[in-house]
């Protein structure tokens, strides 16, 4: 445990945050804290500092892998090395000794340590963050996070894809361009094997969205969905991203939004969006 009192004030503080003291420790600290408005107000920008450093760290992750770096994980080849081979070469062991190890733990602290002060002691950069993020208009990502939601729906459910069949073709126009407030047509893709099943009516960001939905030989299922654009867009570009076994092709149209969700080891699914961008 460390000797509280060889550090300073905003280690000792960090040191609590971090769970790093014992239990008189903490109640030591815990009493200069209650007597102390100096050492109350960095306690608070120090947490404040932590927060923000573990929501970001949680956003990071959040983000959705690139398509194409998931497909390239996948064509790679295994090493032509024999495992027999790999297993006759000498292992090398790289456990640290003791001191070692010691001094690593104690440069990780005060590493620690020094990144905890620094944030916590620009606050006006963490409310500019929060101001930021809370006067910022709504993320497109929400409404892509329900359309990744219902295409597993309908992974799981083969049986029951649509609304209105495919054979209503007159009911889908109307219903649909009346639902959303966006002409349409429905894009014929049987020359890449794909068959149009029906359509749904479904929820993007409590927005109603368009739900084509086509399948394959093969069982696999794509749709098309489409939106009124909530603002004018960034840029018309294609865009492709993956969640899990998801993968989406986004785009930007006349007003409107578009996205193709489909398998994401299905390598043409931005050719496809392509010919569904000019059809549609």
């Amino acid at each position: 445990m460390l000797d509280l009192r060889k550090l300073s004030l905003e280690a000792q503080l960090t040191a609590l945050l971090d769970g790093e003291v014992s239990s008189e420790q903490r109640h030591e600290l815990e009493q200069r804290l209650a007597n102390d408005e100096n050492a109350r107000r960095l306690h608070e920008k120090l947490r404040h500092g932590a927060d923000f450093g573990r929501r970001r760290l949680d956003d990071v992750l959040k983000e959705p892998v690139p398509l194409a770096l998931v497909r390239s994980i996948k064509s790679t080849q295994p090493p032509k090395t024999p495992i027999a081979q790999r297993a006759t070469r000498p292992q090398v062991k790289l456990a640290p000794s003791g001191p070692q190890a010691l001094a690593a733990a104690l440069i990780l602290f005060v590493l620690g340590c020094g990144i905890g002060y620094f944030v916590a002691t620009a606050p006006d950069a963490v409310e500019v963050a929060t101001t930021t993020s809370t006067t910022a208009p709504a993320n497109t990502s929400d409404w892509l996070g329900d359309v990744t939601a219902y295409q597993r729906l309908l992974i799981r459910q083969p049986r029951h894809l649509v609304e209105v069949p495919a054979s209503q073709a007159e009911e889908i126009s109307s219903w649909l361009t009346t639902a959303i407030g966006v002409p349409f047509r429905v894009p014929d893709l049987s020359a890449e094997s794909w068959t149009f099943q029906g359509a749904r009516v479904i929820l993007g960001d409590n927005r109603p969205v368009g739900q084509l939905v086509y399948s394959n030989s093969d069982g696999d299922i794509i749709s098309i969905c489409f939106r009124k654009d909530a603002q004018p867009p960034e840029t018309d570009d294609f865009k492709e991203t993956i969640k899990d076994e998801i993968g989406l092709v986004t785009w930007h149209n006349a007003g409107t939004s578009y996205v193709l969700a489909g398998p994401s080891a299905e390598a043409t699914l931005g050719q496809l969006a392509m010919k569904i961008a000019t059809a549609i």
